[in-house]
């Protein structure tokens, strides 16, 4: 038997054999991908708009009655909530899980604007009795079929803001809508996902 000549081989062999640990999980990964399979979760909490939707601009009102368009609020990260006047638990709910999350960004937090669309011209005093716990949520309203127009640009699977989804709505500083929380939605998810947008985040 010649060892000399065998060397080279046994060379190949382990050359090939690192070579294929190397290529098998991309190898794996192909096929998979290739059958239609894609990873059940992602580094985000929300649910992400793909591609993300600009916001068409809709003229509306604050809650004091003066006039205010969407666009107006271009230039920070904009949370939003959708409800009724009467702002029932699923509401306040809404409304404390967007205070924590803002304030849990520490000196960030000013890059983030809360906002709550009223549907209907009246804002109650149950509301207005709310809100008194939450100073910096800008209130904002409108004739119905103005709030109905701005809701439809929200529209998910699901459907739109006014079907009872009480989701939080996430608006980039550009005015695009990118991402939506559930209404169970952990607040420690949220703060995450905005904790990394405001850190690779040039804008806003």
């Amino acid at each position: 038997m010649n060892m000399e000549s065998d060397r080279p081989s046994r060379g190949r062999l382990k050359v090939l054999s690192i070579a294929g640990l190397f290529l098998l999980p991309v190898l794996i990964a192909y096929v998979l991908f290739g059958a239609g399979w894609r990873p059940s979760t992602t580094g985000n909490y929300g649910d992400l708009v793909q591609p993300a939707r600009p916001i068409t601009d809709v003229a509306l009102q604050s809650i004091d009655g003066a006039r205010i368009s969407f666009n107006d609020l271009k230039g920070k990260w904009n949370l939003i909530y959708f409800t009724t006047a009467e702002c029932l638990k699923p509401c306040t709910d809404a409304l404390y899980k967007m205070r924590q999350v803002s304030l849990a960004q520490g000196k960030e937090a000013g890059r983030i604007r809360r906002i709550v669309v009223v549907h209907g011209t009246k804002v109650s005093d149950r509301l207005r009795n709310i809100l008194s716990d939450y100073p910096n949520t800008r209130v904002i309203t409108g004739p119905p079929e103005a709030v109905k127009t701005l809701a439809r640009q929200f529209s998910i699977s699901a459907g739109t803001p006014l079907d009872g989804l009480h989701r939080i709505y996430l608006v980039d500083p550009l005015g695009n809508f990118m991402m939506s929380y559930a209404a169970n939605v952990d607040p420690s998810g949220m703060r995450k996902d905005l904790a990394r947008l405001l850190k690779v985040s040039q804008v806003g």
